[in-house]
């Protein structure tokens, strides 16, 4: 499917950040956009919303009490359920020190914070029309 002919209406995307302000501005952003947008403001309330209503990309934050988004991310990725589910890993640290590890729990991508909303967005198509291929 060409990157034009996605329908942002059918991409599901799930937002984890443990900062509220955060998740409100991309949730906003992207419903405006099109897109179907839930959020999850803790690793754990995320994992649960990742297994019961499958998204198709998963945008996550690195840093987060309780469970971290590398831990997380390899969490999704082990388990066949959710493996195949594109991750969009999101640092406000520098990202060269965290990007191999990163890599290694099966990320799709690593974004650094801070970051535009709407380069947040090209990203999601991006790999939206890459995963239809």
């Amino acid at each position: 499917m060409a990157r034009d002919k996605l329908d942002v209406k059918s991409i599901k995307i799930l937002f984890i950040d443990d900062e509220p302000e955060i998740t409100k501005i991309v949730q906003t952003f992207f419903s405006n956009a099109g897109f179907k947008c839930d959020v999850g403001n803790s690793a754990i309330k995320g994992l649960a919303k990742a297994k019961n209503n499958i998204p198709d990309v998963v945008l996550l934050d690195i840093v987060m009490p309780e469970m971290d988004g590398i831990e997380l991310c390899g969490q999704l990725k082990q388990d066949p359920e959710t493996e195949n589910i594109p991750v969009l890993l999101l640092t406000g640290n520098d990202a060269k020190y965290e990007s191999a590890q990163v890599y290694q729990t099966g990320c799709d991508l690593l974004i650094k914070k801070p970051f535009s909303c709407e380069r947040l967005m090209d990203m999601v198509l991006t790999i939206c029309d890459s995963a239809n291929k």
